[in-house]
């Protein structure tokens, strides 16, 4: 079983893909974190070196490489499914599960952790929940291609059972 979750940034999708991976025993993976392994240095790095495009770019590539596994559970990049046909290309491959909270949920786990974020690291605390609405509404139908959407009271462990025994 190959699962995709994406979503804003702080809509847990690293969170559910370590539990899920664990439930499936399988692999868990967060794409962010695979490319700066690659990359050996942060995305606000990659950014600030060679730009948003050429990061797209790496992404798109090492997305791919989950081609030649048969089972695993991948927390994408926010912006994952808006680039180089990311979001066809993981329907083609599994199951695509779109994690969506609310924005003030958002903005709240994602305030301590700014700084670490390139898209919002220079945002003034007031402009992120605006910030966020808006990227929402920029990304809302490459999310809304996934299998499946989960809303706020929907993403938990039974929801995601309920998901795996539909394709087991």
């Amino acid at each position: 079983m190959k699962i995709f979750l994406i979503g804003l940034m702080g809509s847990g999708k690293s969170h559910w893909a370590k539990k899920l991976s664990k439930k499936l025993k399988t692999g868990g993976y967060d794409l962010d974190f695979v490319i700066t392994s690659h990359e050996e240095r942060s995305i606000a790095e990659i950014f600030a070196e060679e730009g948003e495009a050429n990061f797209r770019k790496t992404e798109s590539k090492l997305l791919r490489w989950f081609a030649e596994k048969k089972s695993f559970v991948l927390a994408t990049g926010g912006g994952t499914p808006c680039f180089n046909d990311n979001m066809d290309w993981m329907n083609t491959q599994g199951i695509t599960i779109w994690l969506d909270e609310p924005v003030q949920i958002l903005a709240q786990r994602l305030l301590p952790e700014k700084a670490h974020r390139p898209l919002i690291a220079g945002l003034p605390d007031e402009a992120l929940q605006g910030f966020l609405r808006e990227k929402l509404e920029e990304r809302r139908a490459f999310y809304s291609k996934a299998t499946y959407h989960l809303k706020e009271g929907d993403i938990n462990d039974r929801t995601f059972a309920k998901i795996i025994k539909e394709h087991a």
